[in-house]
């Protein structure tokens, strides 16, 4: 994959753009538990290109994923979490480096299609309520590698393994986010090998890493005064058509 080198063109206002997009999918996340890795994509995108989305949403979300496991550290499950870490690590490092093989409309397109499906999928994984042992865990855990691997947007699908697997409440964000510090570690370190992490990749990811900070303090004031049916809504509704716009654009690419 070569990295769009159009970073230096990049204006102060987009980059404001960039960071108010940052706070805004923190607190979403901070709210429903998931949803940065699903909007940054949609303000990203049109700014440098689908091809460095990915590598820069994977290591702004170490420094997310970084305080959440510090904060519940005590709620952890170490154990699923090192039963999913051992089953997702080769498959996710194998969907980091398909991504880097993509072109620029295949990256918008394995983009699009994850964010629009993952709306559906939450819902009904959400309403069939399943529940599975270690083994499944073990089982889901490698198809959510690839998936994590290669796409942004993918968080919901792991935060449903975990509650199937039983856990609630602040253990799963614990574990979420003591699970997806390990697979970034991975992500970043085929990236990094395949040249995808430049100094420009960084200096994004950092600014937006940097925005989760308040954006998590910003989400506690507000968990009371919005109902979680309303930011759902909004949130789908977001990712639907950001994954239609991205899946357009790279049609468009494929056919001029």
């Amino acid at each position: 994959m070569t990295i769009v080198s159009g970073f230096a063109d990049i204006s102060l206002l987009q980059l404001l753009l960039v960071a108010a997009m940052a706070l805004f999918a923190s607190i979403i996340g901070g709210l429903a538990g998931y949803g940065t890795g699903a909007l940054m994509p949609l303000v990203l995108v049109p700014l440098v290109g689908a091809e460095p989305v990915v590598p820069i949403i994977a290591i702004s979300a170490m420094l997310t994923n970084a305080s959440r496991a510090l904060a519940y550290v005590r709620h952890a499950d170490r154990r699923r979490a090192a039963i999913v870490l051992a089953c997702a690590a080769l498959t996710t490092a194998l969907g980091a480096y398909g991504y880097t093989r993509l072109t620029s409309a295949g990256a918008a397109l394995v983009i699009g299609s994850m964010l629009i499906l993952s709306v559906p999928l939450r819902r009904v994984l959400r309403r069939r309520a399943v529940r599975i042992g270690d083994t499944g865990l073990a089982a889901g855990s490698v198809g959510y590698g690839v998936l994590v691997g290669g796409t942004s947007g993918s968080g919901v699908i792991l935060l449903s393994l975990l509650m199937a697997a039983g856990l609630e409440g602040a253990a799963v964000i614990a574990t979420d986010a003591m699970i997806s510090l390990g697979t970034g570690l991975i992500k970043i370190a085929v990236f990094g090998l395949a040249g995808a992490v430049t100094a420009q990749v960084l200096a994004l990811a950092l600014l937006i890493g940097g925005m989760a900070v308040p954006g998590a303090f910003l989400a506690k004031a507000f968990v009371e005064r919005m109902p979680v049916r309303i930011h759902t809504a909004i949130l789908d509704a977001a990712v639907i058509t950001g994954g239609l716009v991205m899946i357009s654009a790279a049609a468009r690419q494929l056919v001029a």
